[in-house]
């Protein structure tokens, strides 16, 4: 199933040039980790959501405990190879809001990251998500969340994938 949201994603008009080789590395360790959906040491599949609010206005940014960072809400796969369901689950554990819909059908973003401090890296597929109401609560994996604007987004997020899903996202509105 992610092999062929990844070969979909290829041929889509919002992938970036960075991103076609991130294909090729999540193919890799699909074909070489059978159960990279588990986490394992050095690396396996995580999936997130760059969700907007019913208003359109703003994205839902987390700041992490563990990582103490302003990053999309996401999480581990712990084994299910549906990873447009992680991302709904973990986008409603996360924030509390129960209902989402998706804007792009399909793969929004992907990326690779390290984990500080670990030997593990991430490889995060990525869901546009619609929050049906802005109501969140604040999960104990979070310091805080926040509704932020996207011309303020740089203010709370470096990370350059944070950046980029902020800048496709303007670029489909």
């Amino acid at each position: 199933m992610l092999l062929d949201l990844l070969n979909n994603y290829k041929n889509s008009n919002h992938i970036t040039h960075e991103e076609l080789s991130i294909i090729e590395l999540f193919k890799k360790l699909l074909a070489e980790k059978p159960h990279c959906f588990d986490r394992q040491e050095g690396g396996h599949i995580t999936a997130s959501a760059w969700i907007i609010n019913p208003e359109k206005s703003a994205a839902l940014l987390t700041h992490h405990k563990k990582l103490n960072k302003w990053l999309q809400l996401g999480g581990h796969c712990d084994g299910n190879s549906d990873v447009a369901v992680t991302a709904f689950r973990e986008a409603q554990e996360e924030s509390g809001i129960k209902e989402f819909e998706c804007i792009v059908p399909g793969i929004f973003d992907i990326d690779i990251h390290a984990i500080p401090n670990t030997c593990q890296f991430h490889y995060d597929v990525r869901f546009l998500l619609r929050a049906k109401d802005s109501n969140f609560v604040i999960s104990e994996e979070s310091h805080n969340l926040a509704w932020v604007p996207f011309n303020k987004i740089h203010e709370y997020a470096q990370e350059v994938s944070v950046l980029r899903m902020n800048r496709k996202y303007l670029t489909l509105l």
